[in-house]
């Protein structure tokens, strides 16, 4: 259903590394980020922590932590699909950080998160097959 998931989260001066590490881990056990230090406007140091996987055992645990968001929230994204999918195939999703660290899955549409791009297993690689595979991963037969 996915070939290779991408994340990427900043770190801001005023929180905890090892913090949204954690948060980050909880999302994707298998995360093993790049660092890099950038600079903000204000002059304040941040980290982005980035990377990538394409290995299927990594994709399943992540495709059973989807599980775990409350019917709610999944009926909510199927809702949004057509906003969070890109014409090549690429789910978008956003993760509240604080909720992550507390081991809890909870989408959210603001930019301070654990942000996830999902290459859909797409033939051909183009939204509306897209579309299709997302909503089988997030149940739609179950939450309607």
């Amino acid at each position: 259903m996915i070939h290779n998931i991408t994340y990427r989260t900043l770190v801001y001066g005023t929180e905890d590394e090892k913090r949204v590490r954690i948060a980050l881990s909880n999302i994707l056990p298998f995360s093993e980020p790049d660092t890099k230090l950038i600079e903000g406007h204000h002059k304040n140091q941040m980290v982005i922590l980035t990377g990538k996987t394409d290995k299927k055992s990594d994709i399943e645990v992540f495709l059973q932590s989807l599980e775990n968001i409350k019917t709610s929230d999944k009926k909510r994204i199927l809702r949004g699909l057509e906003n969070k999918i890109d014409d090549k195939g690429n789910l978008f999703l956003r993760f509240d950080k604080q909720r992550a660290y507390r081991g809890e899955m909870k989408i959210v549409e603001h930019g301070d998160a654990v942000h996830l791009k999902l290459k859909l297993a797409a033939y051909p690689a183009r939204k509306d097959p897209a579309l299709k595979i997302a909503q089988k991963i997030f149940g739609e037969e179950d939450v309607h």
